[in-house]
């Protein structure tokens, strides 16, 4: 039998057996309790709020692998989460039922009435009851985390400061919404050590792969998040988009807003922040019916989808010049290319025929709020790709939607297993160069950006065809300040709404997608 003073520390590190329920463990704050709170401005240092704690952290974490996915067996757990600027003033349930897409609103009205959820550490009166500036949410929960791919992290470079790693598709960075123990930073703690915190210097999209950099202690950390933060690093991105995407360097710098942060939907609008990339093809491959046939766009019957004009499909470099979320994704989109398997934005379920194509009005964006919030639920994502005959039959029998069953403990209603195309999308971080020349780091192309089989094509990327060579001054983006434009092989210039609405004459297609 252990002794009190280990079962005492084993309980502190949450590595004890979890309860039989739940348990909410409130913080004490008898300073908070005795005196009344003091101004912020002439007391800076005032004790935080009081918030839950999660009632038993297992470790290891419950993981296991089957049908060449990770699996996470579901346990109890407590968010904690500051009130961000958005719901200051709002109703608790309000914003539960606005900003998150996991349970629906009855669930959360039920457990703001039972005491699962609870702000400072102390349960609320009503569902109606306002978040303030300053507060802390504490939702404790029986967690269902979504599966991911067992595919194993890969280690480009490591030294005593860095590690630099190859992240598979479908992975999210930290654990966020439905995922914990599924992502990067407690993947990796769980394979070096329960006392190990990795540092990351940089964020991928949940469904992205490729180059990212982890410190192995904070200063190394700060340090190439600083240098990532300027302009001193190049990046390079490799996707597989929709149809012939023009040759030559194709500048997009139409600015990007969040539409809804709910569903992780970004748009192209005036109002929003500025964005720039710079794309340039590889590669394009016709469809193999059509490999020794001209492409013929004109009379045929599409079926009503504008999208099947565009045949093949292209493999395309990527240049971000900023870095807003979902950047190369919805600058593709816009640009009438979208990356063939994103479940969002090449979605014409949610966007029709044309799949958002030059579209930069908020004139339908409730519409296509409304559609989106369905896939995962009652449909299917859906994405252009995966209209092909050959995989059509398989991707309706494996995807992720609810079951109709629901958890014997909480009463959750279950999902099916991820599909494999629901777990990444054709967008890779190849390369993160440093332009004084301290370091390089890049990878292989993914398998999907590799030539069919039958077709000849780029096995790597050269130096002609790459971004991180691109003359920003010639493109005009050396200040930042340029107007967007569209250089064409022949040397003329298109601007970005013009790509977006015409159909491009020469044979290339485009993809990408936000870091």
């Amino acid at each position: 039998m252990p002794s009190p003073r280990i079962l005492a520390y084993l309980a502190s590190k949450g590595r004890l057996p979890a309860p039989p329920k739940p348990v909410l463990a409130l913080v004490p704050t008898p300073a908070r309790d005795k005196y009344p709170p003091m101004p912020d401005d002439k007391f800076p240092w005032k004790e935080p709020p009081a918030v839950a704690i999660t009632p038993c952290d297992p470790w290891p974490p419950p993981y296991y692998l089957e049908d060449n996915l990770r699996k996470v067996t579901p346990y109890h757990f407590t968010y904690n989460t500051y009130c961000k600027q958005r719901w200051r003033d709002r109703e608790i349930l309000d914003i539960f039922a606005s900003e998150f897409r996991d349970r629906p609103t009855e669930y959360y009205e039920k457990a703001i009435i039972e005491g699962r959820v609870v702000v400072n550490g102390k349960p609320v009166p009503s569902t109606k009851t306002l978040v303030r500036n300053g507060d802390v949410i504490s939702h404790t929960m029986h967690r269902h985390e979504p599966p991911c791919s067992a595919k194993p992290i890969g280690i480009v470079h490591e030294d005593n400061d860095i590690i630099v790693i190859d992240k598979p598709a479908g992975v999210p960075v930290h654990p966020a919404g439905r995922y914990n123990f599924n992502s990067v930073i407690e993947i990796m703690r769980a394979d070096r050590g329960y006392g190990w915190n990795p540092l990351p210097c940089n964020r991928l999209d949940r469904l992205t792969s490729g180059i990212m950099f982890i410190g192995k202690h904070r200063q190394a950390a700060e340090d190439m998040s600083a240098q990532i933060r300027g302009r001193t690093i190049k990046k390079e991105y490799i996707t597989r988009v929709v149809g012939e995407f023009p040759e030559g360097e194709v500048v997009c710098e139409k600015p990007i807003l969040q539409i809804s942060p709910k569903l992780g939907l970004n748009r192209v609008r005036a109002n929003g922040k500025d964005a720039k990339t710079v794309f340039k093809r590889l590669a394009y491959y016709t469809p193999r019916e059509d490999k020794d046939e001209p492409v013929q766009e004109n009379g045929e019957d599409t079926g009503g989808m504008e999208w099947k004009k565009k045949r093949g499909y292209s493999i395309v470099r990527c240049f971000p010049v900023t870095g807003r979320t979902h950047q190369l994704r919805v600058h593709l989109q816009f640009l009438g290319h979208p990356i063939s398997n994103d479940p969002i934005y090449a979605n014409q379920r949610v966007f029709g025929p044309s799949l958002g194509r030059g579209h930069s009005d908020d004139e339908d964006d409730d519409d296509i709020m409304t559609r989106l919030s369905r896939m995962g639920k009652d449909e299917i994502a859906d994405a252009v790709a995966y209209h092909d005959e050959m995989v059509d039959a398989y991707n309706k029998r494996k995807a992720e939607k609810m079951t109709g069953k629901t958890c014997s403990v909480c009463d959750t209603p279950l999902y099916s297993d991820p599909g494999v195309h629901e777990l990444g999308i054709y967008l890779h971080a190849r390369r993160y160069r440093c332009e004084e020349g301290k370091w390089d780091y890049e990878t292989g192309l993914p398998d999907w950006a590799l030539p069919p089989p039958g077709y000849e094509g780029a096995t790597e990327p050269t130096q002609e065809s790459d971004p991180l060579a691109v003359d920003l001054k010639k493109l005009g983006l050396e200040d930042g300040e340029a107007e967007a434009d569209h250089s064409t092989p022949n040397g003329t210039v298109q601007s970005a709404a013009d790509v977006g609405t015409h159909e491009p004459t020469t044979a290339a297609v485009a993809a990408g997608a936000g870091a």
